[in-house]
Formats: structure tokens, sequence, C-alpha cells
């Protein structure tokens, strides 16, 4: 059984979770890491984590450092000491669509990090055209979790490894023209984890549609195939990789 370790099943995307489960049971995923962004998802997910089969993550989004509060991350802090909460995340640094934004984005980002550090909980790092500063932050920290989403180059990956994070690789991999396959092809499979990023990111075949975490097969499906493994063998690892970051 595989688990997917990133995605948001949330009201504003899906109408029964409990189908969605469902779905993924049968599709060979039996444990699902739901990450928050705001204030809205992160209490969804504290809702959502009383199913058995569903782990959570807290955490402020870049995307939402122009209008997130003190009482927020105060409201992170005050659950983390819920068992089902396993790390910080999703945070970190986006300068896709607002590079103005910057030291406003560190600020938020570093508080996170330094409550990750005091808790000792691992982080789920978003990084989009941020990575120098994304690894600045990192080093800053005695911290440990996963690069979410990891689209980045051959040289990158090995300084987040380095570092100690595992690399989150999802539908993108998928894609025609993305580069991530020969980055993957290079590096051993006790580095990676596996992750929808529901509803986004669908992989091929079904790009175009809404995500879900039973994708994770078509994921896993497209490792197996450019690593030369089995199915069983990339569940075994990956399930291990998993258990060396997140208490799940």
């Amino acid at each position: 059984m595989f688990c997917d370790t990133h995605c948001h099943l949330f009201k504003e995307y899906y109408d029964d979770v409990e189908e969605l489960i469902r779905n993924a049971y049968q599709n060979n995923v039996d444990r699902m890491i739901v990450s928050g962004c705001d204030m809205a998802s992160n209490r969804e997910v504290l809702e959502l984590i009383k199913h058995k089969e569903i782990f959570g993550t807290l955490g402020i989004h870049p995307e939402e450092v122009h209008d997130y509060k003190q009482e927020d991350l105060d409201f992170l802090e005050e659950n983390l000491s819920n068992s089902k909460i396993i790390a910080i995340g999703e945070i970190g640094l986006d300068y896709h669509y607002d590079k103005e934004s910057k030291e406003k984005q560190i600020e938020l980002f570093e508080y996170q990090l330094k409550l990750a550090e005091k808790y000792k909980v691992p982080v789920v790092v978003h990084s989009r055209e941020a990575t120098n500063d994304t690894i600045n932050c990192l080093k800053k920290y005695q911290v440990k979790g996963v690069i979410h989403s990891f689209s980045g180059s051959l040289e990158t990956a090995n300084i987040y490894l380095k570092m100690g994070f595992l690399l989150g690789v999802n539908g993108v991999i998928t894609f025609k023209n993305c580069n991530l396959k020969e980055v993957i092809e290079r590096i051993d499979l006790s580095n990676i984890i596996l992750e929808t990023d529901s509803p986004y990111l669908t992989p091929v075949p079904f790009r175009g549609k809404r995500n879900e975490p039973s994708r994770i097969m078509n994921i896993a499906d497209f490792i197996c195939e450019l690593k030369g493994v089995s199915r069983e063998n990339l569940a075994k690892i990956t399930n291990q990789n998993i258990g060396r970051v997140f208490d799940i």
C-alpha cells in the first residue's frame, strides 16, 4: 500500500471525502497527509484527521503573506500537540507572482521554521522561483522534512538531500516536457516520497481532470518503469522513507 504524502482534500474542491478515501484504498493508497495553507484550510485539516486514514500538517503558505495574523501562527503552535498533526506545512517561499514581498515571506517562513525547531516537528516546504533563499533559510534551523513538489535541478536536489530533506514527487514527473525524470533517474529511491498535490497536478493520462489520492498509482507506475523496480519494492522503500521523517 502507498501513502499520498501531500493533498488538499478541502470542501472547496471535493464534495465527498469518504468516497475519495474508498477510491484511494481500492487503488492501494491507504493513508493520506492533508496539508493546510491558510486558516480556513488549517481548520478543515483538524476535522479531516478524525478519519483514521488521514494525517495532517498545519501551515501558512507564502501566498498568504499579506493576509495572515499573529493569532493564525498562535493557532498552529496550539495544535502541534495533536498526535495526528505530523508537520508544519505547507510553508515556504514563492516569488512567481509576488517578488515585492520577499522580506515578508522570509519572515513568515522563518517564524514557522523556528516553531518546527522548537517543537521538533518536520516541515513541508513549498519553493517556487526562490531556491537560493529557501536553502539559506533552511540552513539557519535544525529541521528536517520534505521539499514539496520538487522540480529543480540535480544540483539543487543534492543540496536538499545533503541537508537531510526528502523530495516530494508528484504528477509533474509524468508530463511530457518535464526535466524531473532525468533528476529522479540519477538519485536513489531512498530520497523520494510520493504525493498528488490533489486537486492539482493530475498525472498523465488524466491530466486536465481534477486530481485525487488514488492517482498516486499512476505516479508510482511511472517511477517503477523509470527506475526498473516493482510496485512492491517502491511501496516498501517510500514507506520506509516516510517513516524516517513523519510519525505516521
